[in-house]
């Protein structure tokens, strides 16, 4: 949790970010596929953290100082 607080800055975001994603694996919509490779046997939130340490997804703070995630990934092709 150290790198990924160390990639986003404040611990309010990070938790934010780590929930928005949790939801949007568990939830089975089209950003529901983990973007690590090493999704394995983790948890939703261990897989939301990898995504963020290894510049996956980030944020972005709108005016209203809400955050939007940003995945970095590729896209997927042939599903």
């Amino acid at each position: 949790m150290k790198l990924a607080l160390a990639k986003v800055g404040n611990p309010n975001i990070l938790v934010n970010l780590i929930s928005r994603r949790v939801r949007q694996l568990t939830s089975g919509g089209g950003n529901s596929r983990p973007l690590v490779d090493q999704a394995g046997n983790l948890g939703a939130a261990d897989i939301a953290l990898l995504e963020v340490i290894e510049d996956k997804m980030g944020f972005i703070a709108n005016a209203e100082g809400e955050e939007e995630i940003q995945t970095t990934g590729k896209k997927r092709r042939g599903r």
